[in-house]
C-alpha cells in the first residue's frame, strides 16, 4: 500500500475553494453532516455523495464512477457501506485492489465502525474516530486529509451546527433502539427531511402515513438517527391514545430543565408552554407514533420553531395543518436487499421469489427471513405452506390485512412452539394488552402468589423471562423499549425493558389463535396486573399517570367480564379518573359498557352495579346528555326507595344525582326542595365533615345562585370551601371548585375586586394540578375573564375567553353545555369589540344548539335569544330585535319569575328597546318596576339595580321629564362612585350617558 498522502487542494477546474467529495452510505448520514460541517466551517468546499449499491451494477464500476469525483475523496468507512448491494468481501477486495490501489492518493477515509471490514480497506488507510470525543475525532479528521490541525474549528459558543453523532442531543427520550437491518428508503427520507426543514416557523409538522406493516414506525427512527444531531431535544410518545400521550409528552418536564410540582397538569403545560417558545431549546423534535385518530390529539400537537414527525394509518392529518409523506411497501429491490441481509442463506433469485410472495410488506419480511435463514426448509416449501399448507381459519382475522401475512404468521408460531414455548406465553399474555407498547413491567411488578405454575415460572425466571424475550425479538415479534435510558443502553444488562413494542398486525392474528383454556388463564393473569397496578385514589392528580397508562387495556383484558373485586374496583376507579381529568365522551362509553356488562354479571340491585351506574350518570350529565342522565338516575332512584327506604346512603347518592340533572334542565324550585332535604339528612347520617356532606352543602349553594340568591349562596360556598381546605386540602380538584363558585358569587354580588383576587389565584392553581385543558380549569379561567372586563381589562379578557372557548371545544366539543357557557360570553364581548356579523351568525348557532339540548322554555334558551336582541339592535334590525327581547323577556318570567336577576336584566334590555322603537311610556314604566324589584331582589347597590337606575334616567330623559331625569341620574353616579369607585368602567359609562345592556351569562 502506498504511504504517499495527497493534500487536500484546488481542482484546477476553476473553483474558488478546496474540495472534498464525502461518500457515505445513508445510514451513516449523522456522520457525513458532521465532518461536512467541520470542513466546510475550515473554508472547503464539501460535495455530498450517498453510497448507493444496485445489485446489478458491477462494483468496480461502481467505484470507478466514484473516482470521477473532484477533489479528494473521503469514504465514511463503515459496514454499512459494504453491505449495500449486498455485496461480498471477496467482491471489495477485488473492487478495491482494482480501482483505489492504483489511485490511492485520490482517496482518504477515516472508520466510524468497529466491525470487520474487507482486508483490502486497508488501501484507504483510514483513520478510527470511534470511541473519542468530538475534539479527538476532528483533530484524526485534519490529519488524515493533512490539514493543519491548528485549523480544526475553536470553540463557538453560539454556533449551532451539527452535533457530533456519537453524542446524544441534550434531551433524548423514548427513542427505539436502532434497527441495525433497516434498508432502503433514502429517497423517502431525504423528503421528509426537505419538508420539515423547508416548513414555515410553526407549522413544522410532517405524518408518514402508510397500511399497516409497511414500517411507519421503523422510518420514523431512522429518521430520528439519521437527522437526530440537528436537534438539540428528541422526544418519542406513544400517541395512540389522547390519555396515554398526554402522559408521555407531560414526562418532558424534568428533562427540559422546567421548574413544576409533581402535578400532571402543571408539567403538561409547562412542556407545551416551552416547545413553544423554543426555551430552553428551539431545536426540538417531537415523534407521534401511532397518531391513528387526529381528532384525539390534533389540538395537542405543540407548535414553535422544532419539528413534529407523526407516523398514522390516517391521511386525515393533513386537515390538520400537516403535511402529509406516504410510505408505501418495498420496491422489489430494497425487498430482496433487505431479505438476503436478514437471510443470507439465500439466493437473489430465492429473495425475490420470496419478496413477491410476501407482497413486499416490509415487517412480514423480516418476521419471515427470520426465522427461515434458520431452518431448512426451501423457499419452494415455504411458498408451499404459504399457499395452501395451513389451516385456513387463521385468514380470516382481519380483511385489511394481507392474507399472506395471515398465513405467514401461523407457520412462524408453529416453529415458534416447537423451540421456545416459553415464548409463545409471553406473546400470547401481551395480547391481553392494548396493541402497540405493552407494560410488561405490570407482569413482574404483580404478585406471582395466585398464578399457575407455567406463568409464574416465566415471571419469576429471570432466565427464562430473557430466553423468551430475546427469541421474540429474534424474528422481530416485539420491540423492546425502555423509556428510563436512552435507546443505546440496556437496563442494567436486563433484557426485560419497561415495556415491548407489539404490532397491531402480530396482536391480533396471536390472539386469534389461541386455545380457549389458554384464553382464559392469560387473560386473567393481565386483569391481575392492571388491578395491582391501580393507586387506588383517582381524586390525586399525582396518579392520573398511572390511570391513563392502565385504562387503554381494560378492553382487551375485557376486564368488564371478571368477577374479581378487586378488578371490578379498578373499573371504577377508572371512571372517578375519566369524570375528575374531563375525558367525559370517553368515559361515558366505558361507564355505559360497564353498567351493560355488570348488570348481566352481578344483577341489577348488585352493590357494584350502583356505583357503577352513578359514575356513569356523572359521565354523562358531564358531557351534556342530561335527559339520558335524569331518566336513568330517576328510575334508580325509584328502585332504590322501594328496595332500602329514603334513608339509605346509595339512595341519597342517586336522589343528589336526580337533583343535578334537574339544576341542569332549569328546574331550580324542585331542585332546592331535594337540596334542603339531602344536606340536613347527610348531616344527621355522616356528620359535619364528611365529604359527602359537603358535596350536599356546595350543590345546595349552586341551586341558590341559579335562583338569583346570591348573598345566601356566597355564604355557603365559603362555608364549603373553608371546610375543603380542612378535609380535602387546598388542591383538591373539589376545593379548586368551590373556590370558583365562591368567586363567581362574589363577582355576581359586584364584589369585583375580591372576585378577581380569587379566581387569580385559583386558576395559577388549577393550572398546576389539573392542567390547561381540564374542563374545571376552563371553568375558572372564564370567570376571571369575566372578572377581566368588569376591571375594564378589555384586551386581556377577549383573548382569554377566545382560548377558554377554544379549549372548551377541543375539549368536549361544541355541544356540551360548558362550551356553550364560554360561547355565549364570548360572543357578546364580540359582538361589543369584534365582528357583529360573526357575533350574529355565532349566535345564531348557540340558541339552536341550546334548543337541541335543553327543553323549550328553559332560562338559558331565553337568555341566549335576550343576547341576540342586543346583536340584532346593534345591525339595524330594531323591530325584530323588539319582538325578540319581547319574547325572552316573558319565557324568563315564566320560567325563573319577574324578580330573578335573569328576568331583571332582560327588562333593562326590553325597556331600551321599547325606547328605540318609540315605546317610551312603556320603557319608561318597565325600567321603574325593574328598580323596585332589584332593590327588593339585589339591594339598593347591587350593579344590576345601579344598571336599571341609569337606564331609567335614560328613559325619563326620552319622556322629556329632565328634572326627574337628572335627580334619578345623578343620585345612581354618586352610588356607581360610592360602590364600585368613581374610575370604574361603569361608572365613567353611566356618567358619559351611555346606556347600560344586561348580557346573559349561564351558570353550569
Amino acid at each position: 500500500m502506498s504511504e504517499a498522502r495527497t493534500p487536500v487542494r484546488q481542482t484546477g477546474r476553476g473553483n474558488a475553494r478546496q474540495t472534498v467529495t464525502i461518500s457515505f452510505a445513508g445510514f451513516n448520514r449523522a456522520w457525513a453532516a458532521w465532518i461536512g460541517d467541520r470542513l466546510e466551517r475550515h473554508g472547503l468546499r464539501v460535495v455530498y455523495l450517498r453510497w448507493d449499491a444496485p445489485a446489478e451494477e458491477p462494483l468496480v464500476n461502481l467505484l470507478g464512477d466514484l473516482a470521477l469525483a473532484e477533489g479528494r475523496i473521503l469514504i465514511l468507512v463503515s459496514e454499512w457501506y459494504f453491505q449495500l448491494g449486498p455485496r461480498s468481501h471477496e467482491e471489495w477486495n477485488a473492487a478495491l485492489r482494482e480501482v483505489v490501489a492504483p489511485n490511492a492518493s485520490r482517496f482518504a477515509a477515516v472508520s466510524i465502525t468497529n466491525a470487520s471490514l474487507p482486508m483490502a480497506t486497508a488501501v484507504l488507510a483510514p483513520t478510527n474516530l470511534t470511541n473519542m470525543g468530538a475534539d479527538e475525532a476532528e483533530r484524526r479528521l485534519f490529519d488524515r486529509l493533512d490539514l493543519p490541525v491548528d485549523a480544526a474549528s475553536a470553540p463557538d459558543t453560539f454556533y449551532r451546527g451539527p452535533r457530533f453523532p456519537a453524542a446524544t442531543p441534550e434531551v433524548w427520550g423514548g427513542v427505539p433502539r436502532r434497527n441495525t437491518r433497516f434498508t432502503g428508503r433514502d429517497g423517502l427520507l431525504t423528503d421528509a427531511y426537505h419538508l420539515l426543514q423547508g416548513s414555515e416557523p410553526g407549522a413544522g409538522v410532517l405524518t408518514l402515513h402508510g397500511m399497516s406493516g409497511v414500517g411507519k414506525t421503523q422510518f420514523a427512527a431512522e429518521y430520528v438517527y439519521r437527522f437526530g444531531s440537528e436537534y438539540d431535544v428528541v422526544w418519542w410518545v406513544n400517541a395512540e391514545r389522547r390519555v396515554t400521550y398526554r402522559r408521555l409528552l407531560a414526562e418532558l418536564a424534568p428533562k427540559l430543565g422546567l421548574s413544576t410540582g409533581a402535578e400532571y397538569g402543571e408539567r403538561l403545560r409547562a412542556v407545551r408552554d416551552s416547545l413553544r417558545r423554543g426555551e430552553p431549546y428551539s431545536r426540538w423534535l417531537l415523534i407521534l407514533d401511532g397518531a391513528d385518530e387526529p381528532d384525539q390529539i390534533w389540538d395537542l400537537v405543540p407548535t414553535g420553531p422544532g419539528h413534529v414527525l407523526i407516523t398514522s394509518r390516517n391521511p386525515e392529518w393533513g386537515e390538520h395543518n400537516s403535511q402529509l409523506l406516504e410510505v408505501p411497501v418495498y420496491a422489489r429491490e430494497e425487498s430482496v436487499a433487505f431479505i438476503r441481509r436478514r437471510a443470507p442463506r439465500l439466493s437473489e433469485p430465492e429473495a425475490d421469489q420470496l419478496a413477491e410472495a410476501l407482497e413486499d410488506l416490509p415487517l412480514l419480511l423480516d418476521q419471515t427471513a427470520g426465522w427461515l435463514n434458520d431452518s431448512a426448509l426451501s423457499v419452494d416449501g415455504y411458498i408451499a405452506l404459504l399457499e395452501g399448507g395451513i389451516d385456513q381459519d387463521v385468514v380470516k382475522v382481519s380483511a385489511d390485512f394481507p392474507v399472506a401475512f395471515q398465513t405467514a404468521w401461523s407457520i412462524l408460531l408453529n416453529k415458534l412452539r416447537e423451540t421456545v414455548p416459553e415464548s409463545v406465553a409471553l406473546l400470547r399474555l401481551c395480547t391481553f394488552f392494548a396493541p402497540g407498547f405493552i407494560p410488561v413491567r405490570l407482569l413482574k411488578e404483580m404478585p406471582h402468589d395466585e398464578l399457575p405454575e407455567e406463568l409464574s415460572g416465566l415471571l419469576d425466571d429471570p432466565l427464562l423471562w430473557n430466553k423468551a424475550v430475546n427469541q421474540l425479538r429474534q424474528y422481530s415479534v416485539v420491540r423492546l423499549e425502555s423509556h428510563e435510558f436512552p435507546a443505546d443502553e440496556t437496563n442494567g444488562g436486563s433484557s426485560s425493558g419497561e415495556s415491548v413494542y407489539l404490532h397491531r398486525m402480530v396482536h391480533q392474528i396471536v390472539h386469534k389463535d389461541m386455545p380457549d383454556g389458554s384464553r382464559r388463564q392469560y387473560i386473567d393473569v393481565v386483569r391481575q396486573a392492571l388491578a395491582a397496578a391501580d393507586p387506588g385514589r383517582p381524586t390525586d392528580t399525582r396518579n392520573w399517570d398511572t390511570y391513563a397508562e392502565i385504562l387503554p387495556h381494560l378492553k382487551y383484558a375485557d376486564v368488564l367480564k371478571s368477577k374479581d373485586r378487586r378488578v371490578q374496583s379498578m373499573v371504577l376507579n377508572c371512571l372517578r379518573y375519566m369524570s375528575f381529568a374531563g375525558e367525559y365522551n370517553s368515559g361515558s362509553k366505558l361507564g355505559k359498557r360497564t353498567l351493560d356488562a355488570w348488570r348481566g354479571l352481578l344483577g341489577d340491585s348488585h352493590p357494584r352495579v350502583w356505583e357503577a351506574t352513578f359514575h356513569y350518570a356523572n359521565l354523562l350529565r358531564s358531557s351534556g346528555r342530561v335527559l339520558e342522565t335524569e331518566a336513568l338516575e330517576r328510575a334508580a332512584a325509584e328502585q332504590l326507595l322501594e328496595e332500602r327506604g329514603e334513608r339509605d346512603l346509595e339512595y341519597l347518592r342517586t336522589v343528589a344525582g336526580l337533583a343535578a340533572d334537574l339544576r341542569i334542565l332549569g328546574r331550580y324550585d324542585e331542585t332546592l326542595e331535594l337540596d334542603q332535604w339531602l344536606y340536613p339528612t347527610y348531616q344527621e347520617l355522616l356528620g359535619d365533615q364528611d365529604s359527602r356532606t359537603l358535596n350536599a352543602l356546595n350543590n345546595m349553594a349552586f341551586t341558590l345562585r341559579l335562583l338569583g340568591k346570591y348573598a345566601e349562596a356566597v355564604e355557603l360556598d365559603r362555608k364549603t370551601l373553608d371546610a375543603r381546605r380542612l378535609v380535602l386540602k387546598a388542591r383538591h380538584p373539589w376545593t379548586l371548585s368551590s373556590e370558583i363558585s365562591y368567586a363567581v358569587n362574589l363577582r355576581l354580588l359586584g364584589r369585583y375586586g375580591e372576585a378577581e383576587s380569587v379566581q387569580a389565584k385559583n386558576v395559577r392553581e388549577s393550572r398546576i394540578v389539573m392542567g390547561k385543558d381540564n374542563p374545571g380549569t376552563l371553568r375558572g379561567e372564564l370567570n376571571l375573564a369575566l372578572c377581566w372586563l368588569r376591571a375594564g381589562k378589555r384586551a386581556e379578557a377577549g383573548e382569554l375567553l377566545t382560548n377558554v372557548l377554544e379549549g372548551y371545544e377541543r375539549k368536549l366539543g361544541d355541544t356540551a353545555l360548558d362550551t356553550l357557557s364560554a360561547a355565549v360570553s364570548q360572543n357578546c364581548f364580540a359582538r361589543e369589540h369584534g365582528d357583529i356579523d360573526q357575533a350574529r351568525e355565532t349566535g345564531e348557532s348557540i340558541i339552536a344548539r341550546y334548543e337541541m339540548l335543553l327543553p323549550e322554555g328553559h332560562p338559558f334558551i331565553s337568555g341566549a335569544r335576550a343576547n341576540h336582541a342586543l346583536v340584532l339592535r346593534s345591525v339595524g334590525e330594531r323591530d325584530h330585535a323588539h319582538v325578540l327581547i319581547e319574547q325572552a323577556l316573558a319565557d324568563l318570567t315564566a320560567a325563573v319569575g319577574a324578580d330573578h336577576p335573569y328576568t331583571l336584566g332582560c327588562a333593562i334590555n326590553a325597556s331600551a328597546l321599547r325606547n328605540l322603537v318609540g315605546e317610551t311610556e312603556s320603557a319608561t314604566q318597565l325600567s321603574r318596576a325593574t328598580i323596585t324589584r332589584a332593590t327588593e331582589t339585589l339591594g339598593r347597590t347591587h350593579p344590576l339595580t345601579l344598571s336599571a337606575r341609569v337606564a331609567h334616567a335614560a328613559d325619563l330623559r326620552a319622556l322629556r321629564d329632565r328634572q326627574q331625569a337628572e335627580k334619578t341620574e345623578q343620585e345612581a353616579l354618586s352610588d356607581l362612585a360610592e360602590t364600585l369607585g368613581p374610575q370604574h368602567i361603569h361608572t365613567i359609562s353611566a356618567r358619559s350617558r351611555n346606556r347600560p345592556y344586561w348580557d346573559f351569562e349561564p351558570q353550569n
